[in-house]
């Protein structure tokens, strides 16, 4: 009985490794041009945020750059883009200068107006909000349209019945008229804000609370109201940039020198006889930035979204 011997390979033993060895050189490769168009592309998009980030910011320091030259640079046909000449009396003339209306008035009426519109939308948007997201009732959806409607209207339709109905109660050129027009200005985008992030808020965590014995009142204040802090701030950003820069119902409701607001003070450096003081108002323009300035800096930190997210187990 004969056996038969096993087939012996004579093939060479680095031909089986080669397909292998070339698939890998392959994926290597690949693996390679797959980060060489990463890079390529995040430098792309590192160069295009760097672009929107210089145009952003070169009015500003326009702005800034132009409130150290004298009038006579400003006016001259070839532009400057840095202070040659710097001098500091642009900001003397806004500052000191009797013959314009007083800086710090038009700051403390500004900050006034704007800072009891914040408190007061904030607070009335607020109790909107929870209104139209916890509870059911009637009317509910045309509540949340007429928003929307009341929020297309132009403010500038208004303003002779706005101008009539506050001098009636006699609150033309007064920190509450200017205020309730501004809290009714910004009251439906705030409402319809709040409402998305209150929305965004589990009613799961309230019911828990009141489960362990807190009150409905108790529930909100320690569990819910913490929660919806970035919606607030966010908020509060929305109605403190529109009624601190806002200019025409303050220039028709506060047309007395000690009653105007830094928008309608900074339009007092624009004279029809003497031209425009562009110096003036680049200064004024730049101490009216500061306290917005400082404003986003308190409160940058605190804008987050999210807090919400994992509190509820799924």
């Amino acid at each position: 009985m004969t056996t038969s011997a096993p087939a012996v390979s004579t093939a060479p033993a680095g031909l089986s490794a080669a397909p292998a060895a070339d698939e890998g050189g392959r994926r290597s490769s690949r693996l390679v041009v797959r980060r060489s168009r990463r890079r390529s592309s995040r430098l792309l998009l590192n160069l295009a945020a760097l672009g929107v980030f210089f145009i952003s910011v070169f009015p500003v320091y326009w702005m800034v750059s132009t409130s150290f030259q004298p009038n006579r640079l400003i006016r001259q046909p070839d532009p400057s883009f840095a202070p040659t000449q710097p001098t500091g009396g642009n900001y003397h003339r806004v500052l000191f200068e009797e013959s314009q209306f007083p800086f710090l008035d038009a700051l403390r009426n500004s900050l006034l107006v704007t800072g009891f519109t914040v408190v007061a939308a904030l607070v009335l948007a607020l109790l909107a909000a929870l209104a139209v997201t916890r509870f059911r009732f009637r009317s509910r959806r045309a509540f949340i349209v007429t928003i929307l409607v009341v929020q297309m209207l132009p403010g500038e339709a208004m303003i002779l019945s706005v101008f009539r109905l506050l001098d009636g109660w006699a609150l033309t050129n007064t920190i509450l008229g200017l205020t309730m027009v501004y809290v009714a200005a910004v009251l439906p985008f705030t409402i319809w804000t709040l409402r998305g992030f209150v929305a965004g808020v589990p009613i799961e965590l309230e019911e828990a609370a009141m489960i362990d014995g807190c009150s409905r009142p108790r529930a909100f204040f320690t569990i819910t109201f913490p929660l919806m802090a970035p919606g607030l701030i966010a908020t509060g950003v929305f109605a403190f940039i529109q009624a601190w820069n806002e200019f025409v119902l303050a220039l028709v409701l506060m047309n007395r020198p000690e009653s105007l607001t830094l928008p309608v003070w900074l339009r007092s450096f624009k004279q029809v006889n003497s031209g425009t003081d562009w110096g003036a108002i680049m200064a004024g323009s730049t101490l009216m930035t500061i306290p917005v300035i400082v404003f986003f800096l308190f409160v940058q930190a605190r804008m987050t979204t999210g807090l919400v997210s994992g509190a509820v187990k799924g």
